[in-house]
C-alpha cells in the first residue's frame, strides 16, 4: 500500500513539474510580450485610454470565454484537446506582433493571445488539480506558479536585452519569442503522451451531488473579483513610466521581470503556508499588495517604483497560485472545469471594468487611479476575512 502511494505521489509530482515546464516556456512568450505591449502601443500612436481599454477588453474576452471552455471541458472531459488548441493560439499570436505596423492590428493580436489562454486555462487548471491533491494543493499550485514565473522573468529580460542592443527594435524582440513557443508546444505533446488520463492521478472521494456551487464559492469569487477590479494591468504601468519619462524603454521590461520574480517567490512561500494556515495567507498577501498603486503611480524616485513593482508582484503571485488552490478545495473534481471557468469569467469582468476605468481616470487625475485601486483591494481583503470566518463556522 505504501509503495503504491509513493508511486502515485511520484507520478503526480512529475506531472505537475511537466505542466510547470510548459508554463515556463509559454510565459517567456506572452509575458515577454506583455512587458513591452504598452510601450509598443504608445509608439504605434495609441492613447492611455486605448491602452487601458485594450488591456481590459483582452482580459474580459479572455476570461469571459473561460466560462464556456470550462463548461465544455467538464461536459466532454476532453481536457487535453482544449489545452493543446488554446496553447497553439495563445503562443503563436505573439511572434506575429513583429509584423504589426498599426496599433489596431497589434490590438487584434494581443486579444487573440488572450483568447488562446481562455480556451486552455480552465482545462489546464482542472488537470493541475488532479496532480496536486497528493502533494498538497497549495504547494502544488505554488510550485507550478513558481516555474511559470521563471519564464515570466526570463521573457521580459530577453526582450529587454534585444531592445538594449538593437536600439528599441520591437519587431526583433517579438519575433525571437517564437523559439520558446515551439519548446512549450513540444513539451505539451510529450506530457500528453505520458499522461493521457491525468484525472486518474487523484484519489477519488465521495462528494454529495449539488445542482450549483455553494455560498462559500460565490463569496470567495466576489472577494477576488474586487482584487481584479483594483489591480492595474502592467501595460498601463508601462505607459505611465514611459509618458512620465521615469525610466528608459529598455528598463521597463526589467521592472516587469523583477515583479515576476517576486511573484515566483511569493507563490512558493504562500503555497507552503496555505497548506497550513489556509485563506488567511491570501488576505495578508493582498493587504501587502494594495500599496503598489501609490508607490508606482505617485512615486518619483526610482527606488519607490521598484518597491511598488515588488508589491505588485506579490499580489500577482497569490492570484495565480493559492487563489486557484482554494477553488480546488471547495469544488468536487467533476465540476472543477466549470468552477474555474465561472471564476475566471467573473474575474475577467471585474478586471475589464477596472482596467477601462483606470485608463480613463488616468487621463484626468492620477491620484484618482491610486484611490480607486486601494479602495477596491481593501474591499477584497474584507471579503476574504468574511469568507474565511464563514468557512470556519461551516467546517
Amino acid at each position: 500500500m505504501q509503495a503504491n502511494h509513493s508511486r502515485g505521489l511520484s507520478r503526480a509530482v512529475r506531472f505537475v513539474v511537466l505542466l510547470g515546464l510548459i508554463s515556463l516556456f509559454a510565459d517567456m512568450v506572452y509575458e515577454g510580450a506583455r512587458s513591452i505591449n504598452g510601450s509598443f502601443l504608445q509608439i504605434l500612436g495609441a492613447r492611455a485610454s486605448t491602452v487601458g481599454w485594450v488591456a481590459g477588453i483582452g482580459e474580459l474576452i479572455g476570461y469571459g470565454l473561460r466560462f464556456f471552455s470550462g463548461y465544455l471541458a467538464d461536459r466532454t472531459r476532453r481536457y487535453w484537446m482544449l489545452v493543446i488548441l488554446g496553447y497553439i493560439i495563445n503562443l503563436l499570436s505573439v511572434p506575429l506582433l513583429a509584423f504589426a505596423g498599426l496599433w489596431q492590428v497589434a490590438i487584434l493580436l494581443i486579444i487573440a493571445e488572450r483568447v488562446g489562454k481562455a480556451i486552455r486555462n480552465p482545462a489546464r487548471d482542472a488537470l493541475l488539480s488532479f496532480g496536486t491533491q497528493q502533494m498538497g494543493r497549495g504547494w502544488g499550485y505554488g510550485l507550478h506558479e513558481a516555474m511559470d514565473q521563471i519564464g515570466a522573468v526570463s521573457g521580459p529580460l530577453l526582450v529587454s536585452a534585444v531592445l538594449f542592443f538593437k536600439q528599441n527594435d520591437y519587431q526583433t524582440a517579438y519575433a525571437l519569442l517564437f523559439i520558446p513557443a515551439l519548446v512549450a508546444l513540444s513539451i505539451l505533446w510529450y506530457c500528453r503522451y505520458l499522461y493521457p488520463a491525468p484525472e486518474n492521478l487523484e484519489v477519488k472521494k465521495v462528494d454529495i451531488a449539488r445542482s450549483g456551487f455553494t455560498q462559500h464559492y460565490w463569496i470567495y469569487l466576489i472577494a477576488i473579483g474586487f482584487i481584479a477590479l483594483g489591480y492595474a494591468d502592467f501595460p498601463l504601468i508601462a505607459y505611465h513610466f514611459k509618458t512620465q519619462g521615469l525610466v528608459s524603454d529598455a528598463v521597463i521590461p526589467i521592472f516587469y521581470a523583477v515583479a515576476m520574480g517576486a511573484d515566483a517567490l511569493t507563490a512558493l512561500l504562500a503555497g507552503r503556508l496555505f497548506d497550513r494556515w489556509g485563506i488567511r495567507v491570501v488576505a495578508i498577501a493582498f493587504f501587502i499588495a494594495l500599496f503598489f498603486a501609490p508607490l508606482v503611480f505617485l512615486g518619483k524616485q526610482v527606488i519607490l517604483l521598484w518597491i511598488g513593482m515588488v508589491a505588485w508582484g506579490i499580489g500577482m503571485g497569490v492570484q495565480e497560485s493559492v487563489v486557484r488552490a482554494e477553488i480546488a478545495t471547495i469544488v468536487p473534481s467533476e465540476r472543477r472545469g466549470t468552477a474555474f471557468g465561472t471564476f475566471n469569467a467573473i474575474y475577467g469582468l471585474f478586471w475589464f471594468s477596472g482596467s477601462a476605468l483606470m485608463g480613463i481616470i488616468y487621463e484626468h487625475a492620477l491620484l484618482g487611479v491610486v484611490v480607486f485601486s486601494v479602495l477596491a483591494q481593501l474591499l477584497a481583503v474584507v471579503g476574504l476575512i468574511i469568507y474565511g470566518r464563514k468557512k470556519a463556522v461551516a467546517s
